[in-house]
Parts: structure tokens; sequence; C-alpha cells
């Protein structure tokens, strides 16, 4: 008899001990692969478990009947799906986004744990002054950048809530799918929109969300042309934009906020961010000195001073390394100070610090 989610939706049995083990270990993910045996990723490190090889037929029918009743069409059309969804596990509950997708014409899937609660800036090592400045801008464009895995949606969870928190604010989020949900407070009023179920797309949310009275928007990630214009024209309009792109560094997000766009206008996109953009945070989990150890947290920020914005204007990304380097009074550090500083801590290993850095001298500082 299979387990059911908390809006009875069916859970066969053996994905659900997976699932459950995967809560009990501290596992951020649970991966299924036809041809390989169920695999959690554990401080960032894969660690398959004692089970049998996964066939594509076993995982047709493990996965084929999970999730909201419009995930088979999803997957016919896009060969993909996104959802959440809540378990009892151990008589609380745990929360899990989903990514199925089609390989090798076969069902897969990534389970990722997500805490039924936000966490704090302490476990997440998010520095409180950093978060308070990023929360308590005025308006603008704010990005957090990074790779799939490094805690953008935590920390912009941990961001907004301390603003729903606080009080006084009408925040409107546009996910993919929800993750964190924010607990009421006195004061403040939060809408979480999940895309394909509320939403039909982040350029859709955004456009509605800006009829909602919202002076936070959080929107999940940018990934075309429509949500990055829509988010560019609510940040100038007086709205705080929170949202993510993947790329490495707080650079790469600026040309791929541009790429975006044809050609052709993207000097005219480059001076509206110049106008708008507020910050750029990028981060990256790094493992610790002991395997399987908790990773730890690197950071790259980004201010949008007068020479930033005059750099983001004219397109010449080579010198924005150089204001990093030297904006410490106004907030910025780079990539290679933060896995420096991690270093001399004593937090990661040399041979990590010097996968992580740009330049093998800074190291040595």
């Amino acid at each position: 008899m299979p387990t059911t989610t908390s809006d009875n939706r069916p859970i066969p049995d053996r994905l659900f001990r997976w699932l459950a083990h995967a809560i009990e270990t501290g596992a951020s993910d649970l991966h299924l692969s036809f041809g390989y045996p169920p695999a959690l990723r554990l401080h960032g490190d894969l660690v398959e478990l004692r089970e049998a090889i996964l066939s594509g037929p076993e995982l047709d029918d493990l996965l084929g009947t999970i999730g909201p009743i419009d995930v088979p069409d999803r997957l016919v059309k896009n060969r993909d799906a996104d959802f959440s969804f809540d378990i009892q596990v151990s008589e609380s509950s745990a929360r899990f986004r989903a990514h199925l997708f089609v390989a090798g014409g076969h069902l897969a899937g990534c389970f990722r744990v997500i805490p039924t609660s936000i966490p704090s800036f302490a476990w997440a090592a998010f520095p409180m002054a950093l978060a308070e400045r990023l929360a308590f801008l005025r308006d603008g464009l704010a990005i957090l950048t990074g790779p799939t895995g490094s805690g953008k949606t935590t920390t912009l969870a941990l961001i907004v809530n301390l603003l729903n928190q606080t009080g006084g604010y009408r925040i409107i989020t546009v996910e993919e799918p929800v993750e964190y949900v924010f607990p009421p407070a006195l004061h403040s009023i939060v809408t979480q929109r999940e895309v394909g179920q509320d939403v039909r797309s982040f350029a859709d949310g955004l456009r509605s969300g800006l009829r909602q009275d919202p002076d936070i928007i959080l929107v999940g990630e940018v990934r075309d042309r429509e949500t990055a214009q829509m988010a560019l024209s609510a940040a100038e309009t007086g709205h705080l934009v929170f949202t993510t792109l993947h790329t490495r560094d707080a650079k790469g997000a600026i040309s791929r906020f541009a790429d975006l766009f044809p050609q052709d206008s993207q000097p005219t996109v480059r001076s509206q961010l110049a106008m708008s953009l507020r910050t750029i945070v990028s981060q990256r989990l790094l493992p610790g000195i002991e395997k399987g150890s908790r990773r730890h947290l690197a950071l790259e920020v980004l201010w949008n001073t007068n020479p930033i914005a005059a750099a983001i204007r004219s397109g010449k990304m080579e010198s924005i390394d150089n204001y990093l380097m030297s904006g410490r009074e106004d907030g910025m550090i780079s990539f290679d100070e933060s896995v420096r500083r991690l270093m001399l801590d004593g937090k990661i290993t040399r041979e990590v610090a010097e996968r992580n850095v740009r330049e093998l001298a800074v190291l040595n500082r």
C-alpha cells in the first residue's frame, strides 16, 4: 500500500523509504537514474545506497504516478516536470522539490530536501550585516548567482523572511516550484505562486504581481528575455526585486542578463541594468577539511557603485574584477578573498582553495 503526501498523492513504499533515509542522514538530494542504485548527495558527495541497480521500467513504475495530476502531460510535452510535496516522516512533516525527467526513454528523478522551517542565518553561515543591507534596500534589482546546489534559494528565503518578520511589507513570490513556505507574520502579507500551477510563467507572475500592490517581489529565476525585461521594469518603478541566475560569479551574471536580449538592444538593456541593479551576490559551497563534513559558504559581493555602473553601461566587464578587489570600503568582496579567508580560518584545505580562486597568488598574501 503506497504512502501518500499531505494532499493524498500516492508515494510508493520504496521511494518513501529512500526519501525518509535522505531526511535522517541530512542529505540534500536523492538521485534516481536507471543503471545505478539510488544515491544521496551528502555534504556535496554522492553516496550510493545499498540497494539494487534500478532498471528503466522499474523507475517508470516508481515515478510514473507521483506528483500533481498534470505531471504526466508535462512529461509528455516538455520531457521534464517540477513540483513540490510534503510527507510525514517520524511524526513530523518533510518537504521535497521533485524534478522528474526523461533519460534514455525512461523516467528519472532528483528530489531536493527542503527544510520545513526557514533556517537561521547562523545555520546558513550567511553574514547578518550583509543580509540586513540586502533586505532593506529601498528598491531596485538584487541578483543571487551560483551553481545548482549552492544555496541560492535558502539565502533568498532567509532575506525575504527577515522582511516578512519585520512587518509592513506586501511580498509576492513567483517560484518553480514553491520550496520554502513563509509563515504568517504580523503586518505582512506574503503570496506565493507556483509556475505551472498558479501562473503560467515567471513573466506572467511578475506582470500579475505588479497589480497586487507589492513592496517586495521574489522571482525564482530569470530564464528568458521577457522575465528579464519585466524584472527590470519592476525595479525601475520603485519595487525591490530579488531573483537568481545560474552563473559562476558576479561578472558572469551581468553578461548573462544582457545576453538574454538581441544584440542590437543590449546597449539599452545595459543602461537599464546600470540604473536599476543594486547588488549581485554570488555564492558557492566548498567542502570542509574532513570528507563528509558540512560545506562552507564562499561569497562574492558586488555593489553597484558609480564605477561599476559605468562599466556595465559600456560593457567593459574586464574592469569589474579590479573594482571588486578595490571596493572593500563599499562592502565588496571577491571570491578569491572569501576563499582565502576560509582557508586561513582552517575551514577548507589549500587544495580546495586553489581549485576555487582565479589567482593563486591571493592565497599567499
